[in-house]
């Protein structure tokens, strides 16, 4: 028979082409997996939403705030400004191996699958911080398998760039506390009123539960769940050897203390003013909204951080957080136009409405030195232009119509000059100037000044019965201030894209004269005495160090207060927002809010007097007659006109006449028998003006 020489493999060649196949298919796994980390690694992370939003800077160049529609709060701050017991008790509870792993907790993965698989559903998760990190930045929160794909690949790429403590900085940043609150600073600041750096272990532990569910742990909305939460981290921290336990025991049985809910505490820096700038930006440069939130422009402003803080602290000082009263404070540097500080409302968190901008505000008597502006700019009157103070009935629109105002308290004071009128803010005297000059005449020096809306045309314009906003008021004041010349009220000074290209600047313009230097230079004056003695001022002149011009201004509904020196121009107003009245105490904190706000944001500026125009006149004159005084007048006081507009007759009710020197369109006083406030100020005004 044919011997079968055929001879079956061996099992150690299929042993051996399979190894040989497992070595490929390893190598070629190996090759792949450096293929994908170098991909990984040279590759750029997608921009964080920060980054590509765009960021407002303020007046030195400093990012103060980014664009932002999603109502997020963020204070950014480095690790070495947060409390150790906070980073302890964060990695306690949410990441006990950060520091040794490489982005993945294997085990801890590897325990959920098992508890997922009893459960049948993936009901639990091992995310390391830097897994939430990468989905915080980059994904949604949706559980599906290509969301985890993504996230691993971010997640290699972020502990591949970045250090373990730059990542943990990042995750405490940008993790969500609740209530808008983004990242530690903004939580601790908003629960506690406290820097993340000063949180005690009680404090720690309770926010680092937070995150897990910002609803379901909110001490605000669900404290004993917020409470049930502290203890566990409590425990996990003696667990790690973090805290003994009696530290733990001690911040179980502390009473914390809660700031309210809506206090203005995660609010971003200045944000009525970034919202001013959102609105000029697309309205009036027409750059998309798309362009602010994902553009990454950079847009340079005016807005001074000091002194933002200033009108900041001001508000919060001079207002009843309790109360329903709002405010408004903005301010204007009258030699450039830029706005320096606004604030638009008490507390943005609960209230949004940018009342700077509110054209539904009657102004009162603070819009009278408007229609002062008018009158001496006509030549038609002065300062001591005299009307008499009592009760009258005007007669308008040829005879057709009447209208009768009212002194505040039915206080009636004679024959008195513009001096006089200012300071009592005296409402006959002011219907009758208007009365003198035409209401068309006062309508179109408002709009001159800045005053975009629509004013009627009739005597009550002189009490301010047209509403206008806060920024137009301060607007019209900045044109007093600023010698007469108008500049436009300017927030945004130039933008850049994220190159650094230019793609607006602020047109630079010498201003518009509106009236003569010497116009606005005579009314100043006249307004420095509303701070005086008896002017309605009066009773704030103590806080102001410096020379400051201003008018208050009362309705039923609003309160006001608009003033300036050389270096600002300031309007305050304070009222409800459903046409409620205010009540006389209410209507008083505007003058005060002001008062602060100017010396503290003026605190390192020397004080300066108004510089003083070309074709103005000082002359002492008589206060009883109004005629240039002599020696043999008991008093004298010293006025200023415009050149040509001064008294020439000389006092004849006091004696033969006295030494008088016309020169210069000035009169000498005698050296004796003068009864004239020797204050410094006024000493030092005397010695400048002569």
């Amino acid at each position: 028979m044919p011997r079968d020489t055929a001879t079956p493999p061996k099992p150690r060649h299929r042993l051996r082409r399979l190894f040989r196949l497992l070595t490929v298919m390893s190598v070629l796994f190996v090759l792949a997996a450096c293929a994908l980390l170098g991909y990984l690694y040279q590759k750029d992370l997608p921009p964080i939403a920060d980054d590509i939003r765009s960021k407002l800077l303020d007046s030195r160049g400093n990012v103060l705030t980014t664009f932002t529609t999603d109502g997020r709060s963020r204070d950014p701050v480095t690790l070495d400004q947060i409390s150790p017991l906070l980073i302890q008790a964060t990695l306690a509870v949410e990441d006990r191996k950060f520091y040794d792993h490489s982005g993945f907790d294997v085990r801890g993965m590897g325990r959920a699958v098992l508890a997922n698989l009893e459960s049948g559903d993936r009901t639990q998760g091992a995310s390391t911080l830097t897994q939430q990190l990468a989905r915080n930045l980059y994904l949604t929160h949706e559980k599906t398998w290509t969301r985890k794909a993504k996230e691993a690949l971010y997640t290699m790429q972020l502990e591949m760039k970045y250090s373990k403590d730059e990542i943990l900085n990042m995750y405490l940043n940008q993790i969500y506390y609740g209530h808008g609150a983004y990242g530690i600073e903004a939580a601790s600041r908003m629960y506690f009123g406290k820097a993340a750096a000063d949180l005690d272990l009680a404090e720690s532990a309770l926010l680092a539960g937070i995150p897990k569910g910002p609803t379901y742990y909110s001490p605000y909305t669900h404290m004993d769940n917020a409470k049930k939460r502290q203890r566990i981290i409590l425990a996990a921290m003696t667990e790690m050897g973090d805290i003994t336990e009696a530290q733990a025991t001690s911040a179980r049985l502390e009473t914390l203390s809660f700031k309210p809910q809506g206090e203005k505490n995660t609010i971003v820096a200045a944000p009525y003013f970034r919202d001013y700038v959102r609105s000029l930006a697309i309205d009036s440069l027409h750059i998309s909204s798309e362009e602010l939130d994902q553009g990454g422009l950079n847009v340079y402003t005016t807005l001074d951080p000091d002194m933002q803080q200033a009108a900041e602290e001001a508000v919060d000082k001079g207002m009843d957080s309790a109360s329903d009263l709002e405010t408004a404070l903005v301010s204007i540097d009258p030699r450039t136009g830029y706005i320096k500080a606004m604030v638009g409302g008490k507390n943005y968190r609960t209230n949004q409405f940018n009342h700077a901008l509110a054209t539904t505000r009657q102004p009162g008597s603070s819009f009278k030195p408007i229609m002062y502006l008018t009158a001496l700019s006509s030549k038609t009157m002065t300062g001591l232009s005299v009307f008499n103070s009592q009760p009258t009935l005007f007669h308008y629109d040829h005879d057709r119509k009447t209208y009768q105002p009212k002194n505040f308290g039915d206080k009636y004071l004679g024959e008195i000059n513009m001096r006089q009128a200012i300071a009592a803010s005296d409402n006959i005297y002011a219907v009758n100037t208007i009365m003198k000059i035409g209401a068309d005449k006062v309508a179109e020096m408002a709009a001159k000044m800045g005053v975009d809306s629509p004013l009627q045309q009739v005597p009550s314009l002189a009490l301010g019965t047209s509403p206008v906003s806060p920024l137009e008021m301060a607007s019209a004041f900045a044109v007093i201030g600023g010698g007469g010349v108008k500049l436009p009220a300017t927030a945004i000074l130039r933008i850049t894209d994220a190159n650094g290209k230019l793609l607006y600047e602020a047109p630079q313009t010498p201003g518009e004269k509106v009236v003569e230097p010497a116009a606005a230079y005579v009314l100043t004056r006249l307004m420095e005495g509303v701070f005086e003695s008896g002017g309605t001022g009066n009773r704030v002149a103590s806080f102001i160090k410096r020379p400051v011009a201003g008018k208050t201004g009362t309705t039923d509904t609003d309160g006001w207060m608009v003033g300036f020196t050389p270096e600002l121009s300031t309007a305050v107003w304070v009222g409800y927002d459903k046409g409620r009245n205010i009540a006389t105490s209410d209507g008083r904190r505007a003058a005060p809010i002001f008062a602060q706000f100017t010396e503290k944001a003026l605190a390192n500026v020397p004080p300066k007097i108004f510089p003083i125009p070309d074709g103005v006149v000082s002359v002492y004159i008589n206060p009883e007659s109004g005629k240039l005084a002599t020696s043999d007048c008991p008093e004298k006081e010293l006025e200023t006109f415009i050149s040509g507009t001064e008294p020439t007759e000389y006092c004849d009710q006091h004696g033969a006449g006295g030494s008088a020197n016309p020169q210069d369109g000035k009169v000498v006083p005698p050296a004796a028998d003068t009864k004239e406030d020797h204050s410094l100020w006024n000493d030092i005004k005397r010695w400048w003006m002569n």
